[in-house]
């Protein structure tokens, strides 16, 4: 043990054990007594206990010293003495309760409670805790709340971007309650708006973290919003969201603006919109550039989706690069960045197999690259589709010479 630690059973663990148990693993039993530790987040509310919640997690200072003791004894046999473990704050749903009730009552008091309740995000207990005692409720209320200082939005904005740590159903649960429990009878678009407003200059320019965490958080929003909700999406958001993938800041923004895109792509007419914005050549020119493989996959399933309109098609094609780096990705990001690939030159030789984009994809090796997918190991659709685009102009691409002889084997014959 390095940090042991008793529950209210009187066992000792040490802390790291104990706490993935009971919270990583929702075990909220005492692994030798077997006897119940806690009780539901519901029952908590309703009886406002913070002894239930907090689960009386103790130090126990007597046996961490005496195993500090025996480590320096055998310290000429190579046994390193643990260092005295940090204790953390005692985190409980009375004292957070009160915590946002003073801020509430205090505008002087709002940024001191934001502080405080990021600090107790390092600590196993504060899922739960946090869920239970109405922070969420209150961090939307920063978010939307007009008088707030740019600082206390800030604050704000990075606890929520935090709830990545949260599993899926989690997420979706709480924002939730900071939509519906916060008075925002327009479903989330209160919060969507104040959000988008944080992206935008005007006095203040966003920090990179900054615009990274507001990705973040309309991306949670939008996974909860209604059908209604993700086809109504303003030409605006489509501005930003692009803007952010240009500048390059980061590549976890990057990511997250892919993420966000593909998650709004698919609704009404939320492609062109994205085209619109620039959305096909900010994609092109970070594949060209970009080594990073999840970039990479994430930027070819978004122009896949922006290949589904004739916008899109239209905007790649254009691009003097646009079918070069398509067909170079082929292979070399992985087999779903493959796969999405494939896809987007099928689009393309379909819909818009003009004979100059076609004299194009051979001169650039789309051609060439077709018949190594007909080689390797690749999934039987994409081995389809390179088929169906090698028939469909062989009369141009059979005998042209930009084919290497070890390929032109791989030609389907009808």
């Amino acid at each position: 043990m390095r940090d042991p630690v008793t529950i209210s059973t009187g066992i000792t663990y040490d802390r790291d054990c104990i706490e993935k148990w009971l919270f990583t693993f929702k075990n909220f039993t005492c692994p030798v007594t077997k006897q119940l530790l806690i009780v539901n987040s519901s029952s908590c509310r309703s009886s406002n206990s913070s002894d239930d919640l907090s689960l009386m997690i103790i130090p126990n200072h007597t046996l961490r010293r005496l195993i500090q003791s025996w480590c320096t004894l055998h310290a000429s046999d190579g046994v390193d003495r643990i260092p005295t473990p940090k204790q953390p704050s005692i985190l409980t749903l009375s004292n957070i309760s009160k915590l946002i009730s003073n801020a509430k009552k205090s505008t002087q008091m709002r940024y001191t409670c934001l502080q405080k309740i990021r600090s107790f995000l390092s600590q196993s207990t504060s899922k739960m805790i946090l869920e239970s005692s109405g922070v969420f409720e209150y961090l939307a209320s920063v978010l939307v709340e007009d008088d707030a200082t740019r600082s206390e939005k800030d604050e704000a904005l990075s606890i929520v971007a935090q709830m990545d740590g949260y599993d899926q159903e989690q997420r979706q649960k709480l924002i939730k309650i900071m939509i519906f429990n916060n008075g925002d009878d327009d479903g989330g678009n209160l919060l969507i708006h104040s959000l988008i407003r944080l992206l935008r200059s005007g006095s203040h320019s966003p920090s990179h973290q900054e615009r990274e965490n507001v990705m973040k958080v309309l991306r949670l929003v939008y996974s909860v919003a209604d059908p209604t909700q993700m086809s109504n999406v303003k030409c605006g958001m489509f501005d930003e969201i692009v803007s952010i993938i240009r500048d390059r800041n980061s590549n976890q923004g990057i990511k997250n603006g892919l993420k966000l895109l593909i998650e709004l792509n698919p609704w009404g007419r939320n492609r062109v919109k994205a085209v619109g914005s620039g959305a096909v050549q900010v994609v092109v020119e970070l594949l060209l550039d970009d080594g990073d493989r999840r970039i990479s996959e994430l930027g070819l399933v978004v122009l896949d989706q922006l290949c589904g309109c004739a916008e899109g098609r239209a905007d790649l094609v254009q691009h003097s690069a646009g079918l070069a780096v398509v067909s170079k990705k082929i292979l070399r990001v992985s087999h779903i960045g493959s796969d999405r690939a494939v896809r987007v030159l099928s689009l393309v030789s379909r819909y818009v197999g003009t004979g100059k984009v076609v004299g194009e994809m051979m001169e650039v090796g789309v051609v060439a690259k077709l018949c190594l997918v007909m080689q390797v190991e690749c999934s039987l659709k994409t081995k389809e589709r390179a088929k169906e685009m090698l028939r469909l102009h062989s009369r141009v691409w059979k005998n042209s010479p930009c084919i290497p002889p070890h390929l032109i084997s791989s030609y389907p014959s009808n």
